[in-house]
C-alpha cells in the first residue's frame, strides 16, 4: 500500500520509511526511477557483471557469481552499489546517490544480465558448436555419424580457427572475427526470439502469480531490504546490527577458506561430509550452504518441510531400489536426475502436472489476457504491466512460430521440433514457478526436453538430422541452472517497486539482454583464443561441450524405440503430484506442499536438503517459542547470512584476480 503522505510529498531517499520488519514500501508514484543514470550505471555493471563471470570461472577459476538463480555476482554488486559507491556519491552532493527506485532499476537489469554469460547462454553457445569439429575422432567416430547431418549455417567453418579457439592463438596472429559472424547471426535470431517468448510469457502469468496466487519470491527479499532508505538517506538493512552478525558468519568461515590458498598452515573449513547408507550404494550428502539456510527461513514452514522431505524419500527410494537390484537400463544423459532414470521420468512428469495444473488454476486470468489482447476489453486492465496484454500475446506466437521454424531448419520435423519446444518451454515454466514460491536458488529439471522427447518417441523416428538438431538444442535447452525467463519474473514481482508506470522496465530488460549477450561472448572468444579454450575451464570447454554429440552418438550407433518405462513412471510421478495438487487444495491440514516433489530427485537437491532442512528447524523453533515478533527480529540475521557469502566471495575474487591467485574456489552453491 502506497502512503498518503508520502504521495503528496514524493519523498527521496530522505525521506522516512514507517514500516515493520519485513515489509515493503512501493516507490512513490511521482518518483522517477528509469532515469539516465539509473540505466546508464546498471548498464556499465551489467557489462562488468557479464564480461566479469567467464574470466572468474574461465581464468581466476574461482567462485561461480552468475551461475544459478541466485544471482550472487547481481546482489554483490548491488552491496557495493547500496553501500560504498551511493556513501561516496552522497558525499560529494546529495542527488548523484541513487534512490530507491533506480536501484531496483539497476539490479533488475543484473540479474536479467546475469542469466546469460555462464551456463544461462554464453559459454555453452560458443563451446557447443564448436566441439564436434575439435573433438571428432576415429574412436567416438563423430565425423561419421553426425558431421554429415549437421547445417553449415549453425557452427564455424574455419577448422583453423576453432583448433586456435581451443589451444589459443600463434604469436602475432589476429582473432578471426569473421568466421564467428555468419554463425553468431543465425544463433541471435533464435535467442532473441526465445528470450522475447520468455518475457511474454512471464508478462502473462505476473498478476496470476504476484497478484491472486501471491507467491513470495524469496530471492528477492534481499535486495528490497538493501534499497530500503530511512532518515536522511541511511540504510536500516546496513545499519542493523542483526544483519551484521549474520553477514559475519559466512564472510569469516569464507575468508579462512580463501585464505587457505595462500597460506596452507590456515586450516580449510569444511562444509560437506557424507553418511553412507544401504550398505554404501548411496551417500547422504551433509552440505552446508549459508545462502540456501538464509533463502529457506524466508519461505513458508511447509514448502521447506517439503522440500527436504521429498529428497530424502527421493534418496531412500534409491537406495532402496540398490539393494532390491531394482534398475533402469535407459540412457538419459548426463543432466537433472538422469542417472537414476525411474526417478528422473517420475519427476518430469510431476513437474509437467505442477505446470498444466497452474496453467488449470489460470484459466479465468488467461481468459482476461486473451480478451484484451484479441478484442480489446476495457474492463481488464494491463497498464500496470511492461508491455500490453496485446503486444504479449503477439511476442509469444512470433517468437514461438520463429523458433519453431528454426528447429526445423536444424534438422527435426516439424512436428517433432513442436513437441520439443512446447517441452522446453514448460520446462523453463516449471522451473521458474518453483524458484517462485519455493526459494531454491540452484535448481535444475529433472529431464531436459530434448532425452524427454527421445526417450518419449523413440531415436528411430526422429531421424539422424533430428537427433543432431536435438544436440544443437542442448545450447539453450539442456544444463539450465539459470535462465532469462527466471530473471524476468523476478524483475516484474520487482516492478511492483518502481511506481505506477512500468513500461520502461520492458526496454531496459532488452538492453541488460543485448548487452550481456554481446559482451560475454567477446569476452569469452578473446579469452578463449588468448589463453586457449582447454586451458580455461575443465567443464565448457570439456565434459560439457562433448556431451550432447556422446549421447546423440549413442543413439546414431543405438537407435531406441519409444520407452514404455518412461511412459508408465511418467504417469506414475504425474499422477501422484496431481494427488499432492488436489490435497494442497481440498485438506486444510495436509503438511506436503506439491512444489518439493519435482525437484526433489536431482543432484542439486541432494546438496542442498540439509541446509533447507537445517533453516526450516531454526524457523519452526523461532515460530513456535517466540512467535511472529522474534521471527521479524531474527529475519535480518538470515538475510545477512545470503549477503555475507555473495559479498564474501564477489570480494576473494577481486583479490584473487589483483593477486594472480587461481583455483580458490571458496563458493559453489
Amino acid at each position: 500500500m502506497i502512503e498518503a503522505d508520502s504521495i503528496r510529498r514524493c519523498p527521496g531517499d530522505g525521506a522516512q520509511d514507517h514500516r515493520s520488519a519485513g515489509e515493503v514500501l512501493l516507490a512513490s508514484p511521482c518518483e522517477r526511477v528509469f532515469t539516465f543514470r539509473a540505466i546508464l550505471t546498471g548498464s556499465v555493471l551489467s557489462v562488468l557483471l557479464a564480461c566479469g563471470a567467464p574470466y572468474g570461472n574461465m581464468v581466476i577459476r574461482g567462485s561461480y557469481m552468475a551461475l544459478d538463480f541466485s544471482t550472487p555476482g547481481a546482489i554483490f554488486l548491488l552491496f557495493l552499489l547500496v553501500g560504498p559507491l551511493n556513501f561516496i556519491a552522497r558525499r560529494i552532493h546529495h542527488r548523484l546517490a541513487l534512490r530507491r527506485g533506480e536501484l531496483l532499476v539497476v539490479y533488475a537489469m543484473l540479474i536479467t544480465a546475469s542469466a546469460i554469460p555462464t551456463m544461462g547462454l554464453s559459454e555453452y553457445l560458443v563451446t557447443m558448436i564448436t566441439s564436434l569439429q575439435y573433438y571428432a575422432t576415429p574412436e567416438n567416430e563423430w565425423a561419421q555419424l553426425i558431421r554429415p547431418h549437421v547445417p553449415e549455417w549453425i557452427v564455424p567453418q574455419s577448422v583453423t580457427a576453432i583448433r586456435w579457439f581451443y589451444e589459443g592463438l600463434p604469436a602475432g596472429a589476429p582473432l578471426p572475427w569473421r568466421v564467428w559472424v555468419a554463425p553468431l547471426f543465425y544463433w541471435a535470431i533464435l535467442v532473441s526470439s526465445l528470450y522475447l517468448v520468455m518475457i511474454s510469457s512471464m508478462v502473462i502469468l505476473r498478476r496470476q502469480w504476484v497478484e491472486y496466487e501471491r507467491l513470495i519470491f524469496p530471492i528477492v527479499q534481499v535486495p528490497l531490504e538493501m534499497v530500503q532508505s530511512g532518515r536522511h538517506g541511511a540504510r536500516p538493512f546496513l545499519r542493523n546490527p542483526t544483519m551484521w552478525a549474520g553477514f559475519a558468519l559466512p564472510a569469516i568461515v569464507t575468508s579462512i577458506s580463501a585464505l587457505h590458498a595462500y597460506y596452507n598452515f590456515i586450516p580449510a573449513v569444511q562444509q560437506l561430509t557424507t553418511i553412507p547408507l544401504f550398505g554404501n550404494l548411496i551417500n547422504l550428502i551433509i552440505r552446508l550452504s549459508f545462502p540456501m539456510v538464509g533463502f529457506s527461513f524466508l519461505i513458508n514452514l511447509d514448502i521447506a518441510f517439503s522440500l527436504w522431505f521429498f529428497n530424502l524419500v527421493a534418496a531412500l527410494m534409491q537406495g532402496g531400489m540398490a539393494l532390491l537390484g531394482i534398475a533402469s537400463e535407459q540412457k538419459l544423459g548426463i543432466y537433472g536426475a538422469a542417472p537414476k532414470p525411474i526417478l528422473a521420468h517420475q519427476g518430469q512428469g510431476a513437474l509437467l502436472v505442477l505446470v498444466l495444473f497452474g496453467l488449470w488454476l489460470a484459466r479465468g486470468h488467461l481468459r482476461q489476457v486473451w480478451r484484451k489482447a484479441v478484442h480489446g476489453d476495457r474492463r481488464v486492465d494491463d497498464s500496470h504491466e511492461i508491455m500490453s496484454y496485446r503486444a504479449a500475446v503477439f511476442c509469444l506466437a512470433g517468437g514461438y512460430v520463429t523458433l519453431a521454424g528454426w528447429l526445423t531448419m536444424s534438422g527435426l520435423d516439424l512436428w517433432a521440433a513442436i513437441a520439443m519446444l512446447t517441452l522446453a518451454l514448460l520446462i523453463f515454466v516449471g522451473l521458474t514457478r518453483v524458484v517462485a514460491e519455493s526459494g531454491v536458488a540452484a535448481a535444475v529439471s529433472p529431464l531436459i526436453a530434448a532425452t524427454a522427447l527421445v526417450s518419449a518417441t523413440g531415436s528411430e523416428v526422429l531421424g539422424s538430422s533430428g537427433l543432431v538438431g536435438l544436440a544443437y538444442a542442448h545450447v539453450w535447452s539442456a544444463d539450465i541452472r539459470t535462465f532469462v525467463m527466471a530473471s524476468c519474473a523476478h524483475s516484474l514481482k520487482l516492478s511492483e517497486h518502481m511506481g505506477r508506470n512500468v513500461r520502461p522496465l520492458f526496454w531496459v530488460l532488452l538492453l541488460a539482454i543485448l548487452l550481456s549477450l554481446v559482451s560475454s561472448i567477446c569476452m569469452i572468444l578473446y579469452l578463449a583464443y588468448e589463453y586457449g579454450g582447454i586451458n580455461l575451464n575443465s567443464w565448457f570447454f570439456g565434459d560439457g561441450a562433448r556431451a550432447p554429440f556422446s549421447y546423440i552418438a549413442e543413439k546414431l550407433k543405438t537407435p531406441t524405440a519409444p520407452s514404455l518405462e518412461g511412459w508408465v513412471n511418467s504417469l506414475l510421478g504425474g499422477g501422484l503430484m496431481a494427488l499432492l495438487m488436489i490435497a494442497r487444495h481440498r485438506l486444510p491440514w495436509w503438511p506436503l506442499h506439491p512444489v518439493g516433489y519435482p525437484i526433489s530427485m536431482v543432484w542439486l537437491m541432494d546438496q542442498l536438503w540439509f541446509s533447507i532442512f537445517l533453516a526450516w528447524l531454526l524457523k519452526l523453533l523461532v515460530i513456535k517459542y517466540g512467535g511472529p515478533g522474534v521471527y521479524q527480529r531474527t529475519r535480518p540475521f538470515f538475510l545477512g547470512l545470503i549477503a555475507g557469502q555473495y559479498v564474501a566471495a564477489g570480494t576473494w575474487l577481486v583479490i584473487d584476480a589483483c593477486t594472480g591467485m587461481t583455483d580458490n574456489l571458496v563458493f559453489w552453491i
